[in-house]
């Protein structure tokens, strides 16, 4: 007969192994509350890999506030203002962005190439959301990092950060060529004509574009990972809407400027387009190797392409709701880059938190305890899981967000304040419906993920910003084509 386990002090965590009862192995855990009859077996794990006290019912359950009320990380649970503080500075500061990028994108409309090139606003959303999955992906892979206690050592770090930029340089290039290709097979079936200068010229602004934006908002990225350490902030809340901050208007700039410099020189040769796609292609088998080499970016290389691409084709179809929606809907442009770019930057914010937390609490297919793959959407949004306190607050940033970000940008873009009831309301409705659907997708998306045992920080994010785009969109023009049918359109109110 084995004899019991020795008892420990209630300071002490002890983990005690006896050979076996009922043929089952023992382990008594001591925690810090004190606990040593808390004996648990391999019996005592149940089908779902949670653990049950002897006794207990089969299917031990927690009420929705104590749910609410556990950590949404491994570590000191954050205070709801800290959190908040950390989320609405750097939201308010890309929301500057978002605006900047609405009005580059309103001034640049009547440009020639954008004129001659329906092509340029199938490219504009889907290279926006490129920087968002490349960059947002970087953002939660080094956050996640940082989190667990990994950039230390100064060694580790530089192959990190090396990796990693040398990574998301082989996927823009390998993207925009793709996104640009699509966006010629979209305008050829549209136009009914094809026009080699123009593919060469569509796909030589993509790739410089891409990986111009993409290079530098890396390093930006790196800087305030760094920063947020240092000052001992959770960079999951910062990294990823700072860099969403400048992202969308220097890549709506940078693809305004080179597409139309690039138009401008096929008008006399092919030279230059021809040159600059080459430079990029020869250093394509350079940035892949160095990407091989690293053990940290080594198996991204291989498998994190069909989330990347797949997002490509979501929010080239945005693209082509931009392309019809700029014609018809006077104003569109101004607001579209808003509407995703605030989405896309929350969700991008709720789906880093909740991929660190799995890193920190479970294992790849398993779900923590009390955790279910698929929730009610009032229990994700506003109260009952861990992920409910953060959203609550996104949403309630959303809302106000919106309503300052429209009048600023109604303000900058048409000299005067003419925002309507209707148009106002319509809006920040359209807003809000867009990121209460994306958070309840990013929800179900990344356990769903970590459940197949992949890495939430490289898949998930792709395609929630892609459906941001898509979404953002969509229900944008739904909410313009309803105010036309009223009359009341953005804009009417403006003195001619």
């Amino acid at each position: 007969m084995v004899g019991a386990p020795d008892v420990v002090k209630p300071s002490e965590k002890v983990e005690s192994y006896s050979p076996h009862i009922n043929g089952n192995p023992i382990f008594t855990i001591s925690d810090e509350i004190g606990s040593p009859d808390s004996g648990y077996t391999m019996a005592s794990i149940n089908s779902n890999g949670d653990l049950k006290s002897p006794g207990d019912p089969p299917d031990k359950k927690i009420t929705d506030a104590d749910a609410e009320k556990q950590p949404l990380s491994g570590k000191k649970e954050e205070r709801w203002w800290n959190t908040l503080m950390q989320v609405a500075v750097p939201f308010f500061i890309a929301g500057c962005g978002t605006i900047g990028a609405g009005l580059v994108l309103g001034s640049i409309r009547n440009w020639e190439v954008f004129l001659k090139v329906n092509a340029i606003f199938v490219l504009v959303p889907s290279l926006s959301g490129l920087k968002g999955n490349l960059d947002m992906c970087l953002a939660s892979r080094l956050s996640t990092q940082a989190n667990l206690g990994n950039m230390t050592s100064s060694r580790e770090v530089i192959s990190m950060v090396v990796g990693n930029i040398s990574l998301v340089q082989v996927q823009a290039i390998v993207a925009a060529t793709v996104v640009a290709i699509f966006a010629v097979t979209v305008n050829t079936i549209a136009d009914r004509a094809f026009n080699g200068s123009y593919v060469l010229l569509l796909i030589a602004s993509a790739v410089f574009t891409a990986t111009t934006t993409c290079f530098v908002l890396d390093f930006v990225m790196v800087m305030v990972i760094f920063g947020s350490q240092k000052f001992k902030v959770n960079p999951d809340n910062v990294a990823t809407p700072l860099a969403a901050s400048i992202g969308d208007i220097v890549s709506n700039s940078v693809l305004a400027v080179t597409a139309q410099y690039m138009f401008e020189q096929i008008q006399i040769s092919l030279w230059q387009p021809i040159a600059l796609l080459c430079v990029y292609y020869s250093l394509l088998p350079i940035w892949v190797f160095i990407v091989w080499r690293n053990k940290y970016t080594k198996t991204v290389l291989t498998t994190g392409w069909t989330p990347v691409i797949s997002a490509l084709f979501i929010s080239g179809v945005g693209g082509i709701v931009l392309d019809q929606a700029v014609d018809q809907f006077p104003g569109y442009e101004v607001f579209q880059p808003i509407v995703n770019g605030i989405g896309g930057n929350l969700v991008c914010v709720q789906s880093s938190r909740l991929a660190t937390h799995l890193h920190q609490t479970a294992i790849p297919g398993e779900l923590p305890e009390n955790t279910r793959l698929i929730e009610w959407p009032w229990k994700t949004l506003f109260y009952g899981t861990t992920a409910a306190k953060v959203a609550r607050m996104l949403l309630i940033l959303a809302l106000c967000g919106q309503i300052v970000f429209m009048f600023v940008a109604d303000f900058i873009f048409q000299g005067l304040v003419t925002i309507q009831v209707a148009f106002g309301i319509t809006y920040v409705a359209c807003s809000l419906v867009q990121v209460m659907v994306l958070l309840y997708l990013a929800y179900i998306l990344i356990h769903f993920m970590w459940k197949k045992k992949k890495d939430p920080d490289n898949a998930a994010i792709p395609y929630l910003t892609s459906l941001g785009d898509l979404l953002g969109s969509v229900f944008l023009g739904l909410a313009f084509l309803i105010l036309s049918l009223f009359g009341m359109e953005y804009g009417n109110n403006v003195p001619k």
